[in-house]
């Protein structure tokens, strides 16, 4: 689960880790009654989505005079904000953080994330804030710090030292650095983050580190310990396909091709999409009933494929294990009768029960197809689809 800058930044606060003086606006008067009562001097009019790169956007803007402030907010509320993540349908603007400009001397970059592969927390750092990680691994490698943590131990002082001096950073600054250090992995361990990370860290001209951006993303699976992390979800960011999903437990997760998946299992999941892709094909969706489906869950599961316009067939791939497979048919047939379907419908069950499930579907009037195998299902589905589409 992502959260917005803003909302980052309060529980920044929390863990004593410096944040420029600022508060969030949902309108043009509320950005104007927020910028009055900030410091003189600059006040800067941020966008808040749930995307990075929106400075380059042009959804960052810097207010010179606190008059400047209501018509840089008006022409950001309710724009669509275009950037390299967002992808070309952009993302509107319903939100914006007012806060004080600060004095930059220096950027820095730093960043918690889990490692799976080690099974440590991998602190990432860099003398190259402000600009994309990514970027600055792709073209300057050796301006990266990392330090491995071992969480059975956690974040110790002389690892914040050492990558300080890799960074080659002023002794004057190394007990703030340290000290902020400790309290961001803090954060990142107890709130059950998959990601934090401050893009730039600035140091100021009179050598105070705040930071000047947040970026938190929240492991799903742990929110059920934090109901206040939980409670900062903004599903207004999320496509509305996934929210719903996430409703009934469903593992949905939308993307850019043109066949609907439906199965049951994680890894059978991975493997449906490659092997669509494999026959020609291009998923247009992860979506995972889970063991435990039942009918009303199928049911969901086929409305929410149906309701992408983007679909333009759907294939069916179920196991028969925890979930049998004459459940997943009844779910389907179910579907067919309050939902209009008119696209080509493949089905392959394999597992418990699945000649009894076969039989239904067989003997239910349905106009779908029945597969024997992972592979014919996934050729028949891709086949029917370019057929539909000439």
């Amino acid at each position: 689960m992502d959260i917005h800058e803003y909302q980052a930044k309060g529980l920044f606060l929390d863990y004593n880790i410096p944040v420029p003086n600022g508060k969030v606006a949902f309108s043009v008067q509320e950005a104007e009654t927020v910028a009055k009562s900030l410091a003189p001097g600059v006040t800067v009019v941020k966008a808040q989505i749930h995307a990075g790169g929106r400075g380059k956007a042009g959804g960052v803007k810097l207010a010179r005079k606190k008059e400047e402030v209501g018509p840089y907010a008006k022409e950001l509320l309710g724009k669509i904000l275009v950037t390299h993540q967002t992808g070309p349908q952009g993302r509107e603007v319903k939100k914006v953080l007012i806060e004080e400009g600060a004095d930059i001397a220096k950027e820095l970059y730093v960043g918690f994330v889990f490692d799976r592969g080690s099974g440590a927390v991998m602190l990432i750092a860099s003398t190259e804030g402000g600009m994309d990680i990514e970027e600055v691994a792709h073209r300057t490698p050796d301006k990266i710090v990392q330090c491995a943590i071992d969480l059975t131990v956690g974040y110790q002082a002389y690892q914040g030292r050492s990558v300080a001096f890799r960074l080659g950073l002023p002794k004057e600054l190394l007990g703030q650095w340290v000290t902020i250090l400790g309290n961001l992995y803090r954060f990142f361990v107890e709130k059950g983050a998959l990601q934090v990370e401050i893009n730039p860290l600035i140091v100021t001209r009179d050598n105070r580190l705040v930071a000047l951006d947040a970026k938190v993303s929240f492991d799903d699976n742990a929110l059920f310990r934090d109901e206040g992390i939980r409670a900062l979800r903004d599903t207004g960011e999320e496509d509305p396909l996934e929210t719903r999903a996430l409703q009934y437990n469903l593992n949905y997760v939308k993307l850019d091709g043109e066949i609907g998946c439906m199965v049951n299992g994680a890894g059978l999941a991975m493997a449906t999409m490659d092997v669509v892709q494999l026959a020609g094909g291009s998923p247009a969706n992860f979506l995972d009933v889970g063991g435990g489906a039942s009918k009303e869950t199928v049911k969901q599961a086929f409305d929410i494929l149906l309701s992408d316009k983007n679909v333009k067939g759907i294939f069916v791939n179920i196991f028969g294990g925890i979930v049998r497979c004459e459940r997943i048919a009844g779910g389907i047939i179910d579907a067919a009768k309050e939902v209009k379907i008119c696209i080509p419908v493949v089905v392959r069950l394999d597992g418990t029960n699945a000649k009894e499930a076969k039989q239904m579907l067989s003997e239910s009037g349905l106009n779908l197809t029945v597969a024997d195998t992972l592979w014919d299902g996934a050729t028949t589905i891709v086949a029917k689809v370019g057929a539909a589409a000439r």
